[in-house]
This record gives structure tokens, C-alpha cells and sequence, in this order.
């Protein structure tokens, strides 16, 4: 349970600072272990007219990280996005099983936040994610 409380006191504590340099950002951490979840495929699509464009793509960092997901030089314009975690992936190049091949989170930007953040608390047969800062 600590272990559980440390992660996600981690992840909200160092979010805030990468709030100045993209306007999205994402964390992954492996709650199996407690350490970040570095090499994850992380996709970002737009809905546009019901359909999904994807707009970026990149790999976690060695702190689980990715601090500009959004393009850069480009402003965030309000709408419905999603990020995909490819998870699946992640797991079969680490030669464990999983049940989740992704995972998609879908968000609506409204306008009124500088910056969002997506943190993804990550086991082989669960997850949990939620709006940081």
C-alpha cells in the first residue's frame, strides 16, 4: 500500500514541472515494481468529424516520461483527444503477459487549462489513470 501511495505522490509532485514546456504531458509507472515504465509506444490522435487523426507519437523516457507529447509549435486546440498507451507492447518486449494489449485514455481539452497531464499507473491485468497537473 505505501508502495501505491509513494507512486502516485511521485507522480503528482514532478508533473507541475513540465507544465511550461508542451501543453501535454504523460507519466507511465509500473505498480508491479514501482519504478518508471520507460520504452512505452505512446500515441496521440484529434477526433475530427467522428473519425481519429493521429497527430504524434513517442516513446516514454527513463523516468516514464514524456514532457512534449502535443507538436510542438503548435497551439492545443480545444476538442476530444486521445492517447494510447500500447502496453501490450511494452510487456511482450519484457516477455510477460498481459491482459491489456492498450490503453486508451480519451479527454476533452476545453480551453481553460495551460496544460494536461495523463499519468497511467500500470499492472499486467490493471491500470489507473486521471487528470493531473
Amino acid at each position: 500500500m505505501y508502495k501505491n501511495l509513494f507512486a502516485i505522490a511521485a507522480l503528482s509532485a514532478s508533473s507541475s514541472l513540465f507544465a511550461a514546456t508542451n501543453p501535454l504531458s504523460v507519466h507511465v509507472l509500473n505498480q508491479q515494481n514501482g519504478l518508471p515504465a520507460a520504452d512505452v509506444t505512446v500515441v496521440l490522435e484529434a477526433q475530427q468529424k467522428n473519425q481519429w487523426i493521429e497527430i504524434n507519437q513517442a516513446k516514454t523516457d527513463q523516468n516514464g516520461r514524456i514532457t512534449a507529447l502535443y507538436p510542438t509549435q503548435q497551439q492545443l486546440k480545444s476538442g476530444v483527444y486521445k492517447v494510447t498507451f500500447k502496453t501490450g507492447d511494452w510487456y511482450k518486449a519484457r516477455k510477460q503477459s498481459s491482459f491489456f494489449p492498450e490503453v486508451p485514455v480519451i479527454f476533452e481539452v476545453d480551453g481553460t487549462l495551460p496544460h494536461y497531464h495523463i499519468p497511467l499507473l500500470l499492472s499486467p491485468y490493471g491500470y489507473s489513470t486521471y487528470r493531473g497537473s
